[in-house]
């Protein structure tokens, strides 16, 4: 039974391929497209980002737009770096031009130029503040501060938590746009606070002063793609990324420059 069956069967494949042949007939396997994988090969290099002729440049991301997956997405990455700060270093170098404050310091603008000048405030604010944050953010980050700057949260806060519960509450409060700060104030006292918009604690009367060593972006911009409205689940991502050493060598620097 199974010669029989084995017989039949072989007949039945070799009538089917002369009959395909004789219709010229052609099986055509169709073979399925891999999926595109969104890699920094989609997105691109940050280092190709230039700014337009003029006195700030762009100072480039460390790391590739996808390096802070799965907390912060290649996609935010890219339209963040590549579009809104541009932007900002752009529109600064071309309110500038030409004027006094020219030959001025990025601080020097942000701490002395006049407050009512919107374009220059917004964009002095907006480049300095994007600069910070991605100095101060990395992949294979987070855990928590050591050493020096250890020591002065828990001087100044009481413990890593406290402080932690009171940065979280400075961004998830604050009321539209704006930024969450880690400061040192001119006691050398660690605080935390928010600003509104591209304002940050070097410009005069700011609800919080001193020199920033950390910032969280709350504009929607830096995190609507992935987290739509849910602002407190980006703000608990951006602990998985926040670098550290980056924060603790600014703290060191701060004070040292003004001998705290």
């Amino acid at each position: 039974m199974n010669a029989l069956k084995t017989t039949l069967l072989l007949a039945s494949i070799a009538l089917l391929t002369s009959c395909r042949n004789k219709n010229n007939l052609e099986e055509v396997v169709q073979i399925p497209e891999p999926e595109a994988q969104e890699t920094q090969s989609i997105y691109g290099n940050p280092a190709d980002v230039k700014a337009e002729k003029g006195k700030f440049k762009m100072r480039g991301l460390p790391y590739a737009y996808n390096a802070l997956e799965p907390y912060f997405d290649a996609r935010t990455m890219e339209i963040h770096y590549s579009r809104h700060h541009l932007s900002y270093c752009n529109n600064l170098n071309k309110a500038i031009k030409g004027t006094e404050i020219e030959s001025w310091t990025l601080e020097q603008i942000l701490k002395s130029g006049d407050p009512n000048n919107v374009e220059v405030r917004n964009n002095a604010g907006g480049y300095y503040n994007h600069n910070l944050f991605w100095e101060t953010i990395a992949p294979k980050a987070g855990g928590q501060p050591k050493d020096s700057l250890a020591a002065a949260i828990n001087r100044d806060f009481g413990n890593y938590d406290t402080f932690k519960n009171q940065f979280v509450q400075a961004a998830g409060k604050q009321f539209g746009s704006g930024w969450a700060w880690l400061v040192v104030d001119k006691t050398g006292k660690l605080i935390v606070g928010s600003t509104s918009n591209q304002d940050n604690p070097l410009m005069p009367e700011m609800p919080i002063k001193g020199t920033p060593i950390m910032c969280l972006d709350v504009w929607e911009h830096a995190y609507y793609l992935k987290f739509q409205n849910k602002r407190g689940e980006y703000i608990s991502a951006f602990f998985n990324v926040v670098n550290w050493n980056a924060v603790e060598k600014k703290y060191l620097e701060v004070k040292k420059n003004n001998s705290i």
